[in-house]
């Protein structure tokens, strides 16, 4: 039986989180979605050259109302994706309140800044979100829940990162 590990997909409200995770798990991408209230979670194996490991992904809700109640889903996670729209310069802004805000709940954390929707026009910084990743020491990776490109990269990174020793 493969090894499971909790890893937490974050960042505001309309980035594409729930889309991404839907895009991995049942290879399926709607335009039109229902918010997240609280946390939703779905799980799926990962097979990796290290082995196969079962990852529990927990689909953190966005918005600002639903900050109080997500600091106790983040207990027990292996890994964070935090994820930004690159339309939107101000979600990518926000990745430092998303990472203050893992740390008070559980402390170190390792983390993938991801750049979401980058089929659409950006107007998010590359160089701001290099800079983010270097400072969390994390990887950068963009991805398209539309497309599906970087989708499997993104989960086989935390999942790997989910592996390793804290």
């Amino acid at each position: 039986m493969p090894a499971t590990y909790k890893v937490v997909v974050a960042g505001n409200g309309n980035v594409g989180k729930t889309s991404l995770i839907r895009r991995w798990c049942e290879g399926k991408f709607e335009t039109s979605r229902v918010m997240t209230i609280g946390v939703d979670f779905q799980s799926k194996l990962v097979q990796l050259p290290e082995g196969e490991v079962k990852l529990s992904i927990w689909d953190m809700a966005g918005q600002e109302r639903f900050q109080s109640t997500r600091a106790g889903f983040y207990k027990g996670s292996r890994a964070v994706a935090l994820v930004y729209d690159v339309t939107d310069a101000q979600s990518l802004a926000d990745l430092k309140r998303w990472a203050i805000e893992v740390h008070k709940a559980v402390g170190w954390q390792k983390y993938v800044v991801v750049g979401n929707k980058v089929d659409l026009a950006r107007a998010a910084s590359v160089e701001e979100a290099q800079k983010l990743a270097a400072e969390l020491k994390a990887p950068l990776l963009e991805t398209s829940a539309a497309s599906g490109e970087g989708v499997p990269l993104l989960f086989e990174t935390l999942a790997r990162l989910a592996m390793q020793k804290s």
